[in-house]
């Protein structure tokens, strides 16, 4: 067996899950990188996994398989930074395990990542948003089920990961109503419902006729929801609404786009980021920012507040110290 196949292992049973205690959701992005990493060295160097050696990924060859993402499978620069940043980490703790192949280890670490482009977010105005709650069949359960899971990351914001994993006993309908998540990195968060968003919910649950302990949003067969199948219900309803809603036409709409309209509209109310940070389960505040810079709202009212060109301000500044005064000289 080769020197990589233990280093995988003990990559995965001790440091991610010993150590780091890491979720599900980081166990699978590892793994998938892996699989992708060991796919492209196998048919580049003619070897079967378990031969694969650590000198066999030198720079060059993690340099080519980014390459080979970005090009051959058409992934985005989020996603090669993410499956880099995998690999780095790999690296990392093979740094104190096989010191043999420090030069090895020291150039792939060494491998930047790619500066992204980062676009305005987009989001759903209000009537955008009624529309896509209408286009919601309510003939069907299936329909009923999206209309309450649509509503929900409207008013909350949640992220899609933290929708699939909500059960029914982490909706609280009664005083002080909420739906309670656990987040990335493992971290909890109860976020406040509107009335409108609890009565529809309680309809839902009442629907669901489920235990507690069952997932709040399934299929018709009782399934949690998958991630790929949630996107393609928003998908389809987004085209069913735009032929009411012209607006929506073209318009690249996710279960992230609600997300980012959960923040928009609390923007708009005036709420300060801080604020927006915390009930979007941001880590940094630099993150919300993001919402700053896409709301021409807060930009229209700045440049408002500008003294229009060829108009003379009508006070002067005044230093309010000799010393001040002689600066101002200078």
């Amino acid at each position: 067996m080769s020197s990589l196949a233990p280093l995988l292992q003990a990559f995965f049973t001790d440091r991610l899950v010993t150590q780091r205690q890491a979720s599900g959701n980081t166990i699978a992005a590892y793994r998938d990188t892996f699989t992708l990493l060991l796919g492209y060295v196998c048919d580049l160097k003619d070897k079967t996994p378990s031969l694969v050696e650590i000198s066999d990924l030198d720079a060059d060859t993690i340099t080519g398989f980014l390459h080979y993402l970005e090009e051959v499978r058409g992934n985005s620069l989020r996603t090669r930074n993410a499956r880099l940043a995998a690999i780095h980490s790999l690296f990392g703790y093979a740094a104190l395990r096989h010191h043999e192949h420090a030069e090895v280890i020291q150039r792939v670490l060494a491998i930047p990542t790619a500066r992204m482009h980062r676009n305005i977010v987009t989001w759903l105005d209000p009537s955008e948003a009624d529309a896509l709650l209408r286009a919601c069949d309510q003939d069907t359960r299936t329909g009923r089920r999206d209309h309450a899971m649509f509503t929900l990351a409207i008013q909350t914001g949640l992220r899609i990961s933290e929708i699939i994993g909500l059960t029914i006993a982490d909706v609280h309908t009664g005083v002080g109503a909420h739906v309670h998540c656990l987040g990335k990195g493992r971290k909890e968060r109860r976020t406040p419902l509107l009335p409108a968003t609890v009565t529809v919910m309680n309809e839902w649950i009442v629907e669901h006729s489920g235990p507690a302990d069952a997932a709040l949003f399934t299929t018709s067969t009782g399934r949690r929801l998958s991630r790929d199948a949630i996107e393609h219900r928003i998908h389809h309803t987004i085209t069913t609404a735009a032929t009411s809603c012209p607006s929506l036409v073209g318009k690249h709409v996710t279960m992230h786009t609600l997300r980012h309209t959960a923040a928009m509209r609390l923007l708009h109310a005036g709420v300060d980021t801080t604020v927006i940070a915390l009930w979007l389960g941001h880590e940094q505040i630099f993150t919300t920012n993001i919402y700053l810079h896409a709301d021409m709202t807060v930009k229209e009212e700045a440049i408002a507040k500008v003294t229009p060109p060829g108009i003379a301000a009508t006070v002067r500044y005044q230093p309010p110290d000799t010393v001040l005064a002689f600066l101002a000289m200078l």
